[in-house]
């Protein structure tokens, strides 16, 4: 078993497939198909299932595996890391990523203190900015990889790493915030805050009103997600809102998701981006693993907050309310 195995190994988990994996690593596929298949030779195993549908995946074996990978990755990082340090005139190892204004209030935090435990000794470099900015610092090579949102650029390679649906939220105490599910027609006409003028989300929000042929009642337009949020928590009204960035107030019941049972609401996706053609280091593989697991926790914490949220429901039902449901 060779440390060059165990990193194909894991850009495969982590890519899902055999192509993107190779380009992460700045290999030829055949080159990755040969690394897997020395280590799979040497585990005495397959590490790998392949389907149609949903292409490369772990088998039970590769799953145990992986954790073990993962552990034998960041030992290998750590020695590069202490070497690295005995040398006079090195720096060390760093990091520099690009991201949107709302992963970097949102994620990074989280992320970024969990690699640090992992890394301490790693100089991490975050610019922040609008995804065409990202997209700019990569392609100018001052960035090893981007996080955002439903992010593409023929130069750029783009790492799906989860679906970031949209959200409808309303302020917890705001007349004009159902409390028990609704259909569309129902709110239709109440106000709503919209984000950012001309980006995916905004086009998504539009073309949901198009759709059920209802002209949107715009009761006002923000430049960003973080000042939406304030507005609607104030009942300034609802607001499609991407997932990632209203999770701490959804946890926290400053704001409540309302749930529509006519209608899919659009959904866009936590993106890693990186320059094609340009090997991921296995600091950087390393970071990109740990925002997946805590994109990962946070998606968990909703889905038990959304069972938490479906019984305080049903318990208001029981029982008369004060609030009256109107609409503007």
């Amino acid at each position: 078993m060779e440390i060059s195995q165990v990193e194909a190994f894991l850009a495969i988990a982590t890519f899902g497939s055999f192509r993107r994996a190779a380009e992460s690593l700045n290999l030829t596929q055949p080159a990755v198909s040969a690394r897997i298949k020395a280590l799979e030779r040497s585990l005495g195993t397959h590490l790998f299932e392949r389907d149609r549908r949903e292409g490369v995946t772990l088998s039970d074996a590769g799953r145990r595996f992986r954790p073990h990978a993962e552990h034998l990755l960041h030992t290998a990082a750590l020695a590069r890391l202490a070497i690295q340090a005995r040398r006079p005139h090195d720096g060390g190892a760093s990091l520099h990523v690009a991201a949107v204004l709302p992963v970097c209030t949102y994620l990074l935090p989280q992320a970024l203190k969990r690699f640090r435990s992992q890394y301490p000794d790693t100089v991490v470099s975050i610019r922040s900015g609008s995804p065409k900015s990202v997209a700019e610092v990569l392609l100018t090579g001052n960035a090893e990889i981007g996080v955002a949102r439903s992010l593409r650029h023929p130069d750029l390679e783009t790492i799906s790493l989860a679906d970031d649906p949209l959200v409808l939220v309303g302020g917890p105490r705001a007349p004009i915030t159902p409390r028990r599910p609704v259909r569309w027609a129902e709110i239709a006409d109440r106000p709503f805050i919209f984000v950012d003028r001309g980006s995916d989300d905004w086009a998504l929000t539009q073309s949901l009103f198009r759709r059920a042929g209802v002209v949107p009642n715009i009761a006002l337009e923000v430049e960003t997600t973080e000042l939406a949020i304030r507005m609607t928590e104030y009942g300034m009204g609802l607001a499609l809102l991407p997932y990632l960035s209203v999770a701490e107030e959804l946890r926290r019941r400053k704001l409540v998701a309302l749930t529509v049972t006519d209608v899919d609401l659009p959904s866009g996706s936590l993106d890693v981006v990186h320059r094609r053609r340009r090997a991921l280091t296995p600091i950087t593989l390393a970071f990109l693993n740990i925002i997946r697991e805590t994109y990962a926790g946070m998606v968990a914490q909703r889905t038990r907050g959304t069972r938490r949220h479906a019984g305080l429901l049903r318990a208001s039902a029981s029982r008369p309310s004060r609030m009256v449901v109107t609409s503007s």
